[in-house]
């Protein structure tokens, strides 16, 4: 049988008469691949709405369409839930000392609480207070409250304020009380984050104790002012025994 694709001229003449079909164009494979591939680069609209969006937009989509987005939209709010847990805090708040059970000790399951006991007058605990307001920004999934320490504890002595305690499920894991624990009266506020990094209250970016340079110079001092004594030292006996 001949081929109905076949050009010649009687083919043409059958063609004209509508005996065969309109001949078939072969098919351009680069074309073809090009448009399947921008198919699969799509991106689906849906992709691109927020939650709200979606809901308005629920009658413009196919049952195809639908049930991959009830699986996205299910995979954003899953996203969203992480997000705000996660963003629950970022202040330092005041709280005084009738709502330390509740804030503090009695905070949500697996909740870091840092508090800081204060007394305005004792300049250490407004540079701590500057610090902590700054990293409740910086990790707002760990819980700051501050709270002035006659509220909580009567006649608590000055030698002890600041008092920093890091508690977790109802338990203190950590404690900074007086000024040399607390970091010194040059407190830094990397300083401080180190600290409660170290305790595992929050999850720092710094690789390094940033202390640790001011550390080694001390220690370095210290070694060599005792090898200088002991040098001294050991001329001098020389000379007594001459």
């Amino acid at each position: 049988m001949q081929d109905p694709n076949e050009d010649t001229e009687w083919n043409e003449i059958l063609r004209d008469f509508g005996i065969l079909p309109p001949k078939e164009e072969p098919k351009d494979e680069i074309e073809e691949m090009v448009l399947r591939l921008q198919k699969e680069a799509m991106v689906k609209p849906y992709e691109k709405m927020t939650l709200a969006q979606l809901k308005e937009a629920e009658d413009e989509f196919d049952d195809e369409d639908m049930q991959a987005i009830e699986t996205y939209r299910e995979k954003r709010l899953q996203e969203w839930k992480a997000l705000k847990k996660k963003q629950k805090f970022g202040e330092l708040r005041e709280i005084s000392g009738n709502q330390y059970v509740n804030e503090v000790t009695n905070a949500d399951k697996d909740v870091w609480v840092i508090i800081h006991l204060y007394r305005s007058s004792i300049p250490m605990c407004l540079l701590v207070n500057q610090h902590l307001d700054l990293l409740a920004r910086k990790f707002p999934e760990t819980k700051f409250v501050k709270a002035i320490v006659n509220s909580c504890i009567q006649h608590y002595h000055d030698n002890c304020l600041p008092t920093i305690f890091v508690y977790k499920n109802g338990q203190i894991e950590g404690k900074f009380i007086g000024i040399i624990e607390c970091g010194g009266i040059n407190l830094k506020l990397e300083e401080l984050e180190w600290k409660l990094a170290e305790v595992g209250a929050i999850q720092t970016d710094l690789e390094d104790n940033p202390k640790k340079g001011i550390v080694d110079v001390m220690v370095s001092s210290i070694r060599n002012t005792s090898i200088y004594d002991d040098t001294n030292s050991s001329n001098s006996d020389d000379d007594d025994t001459k």
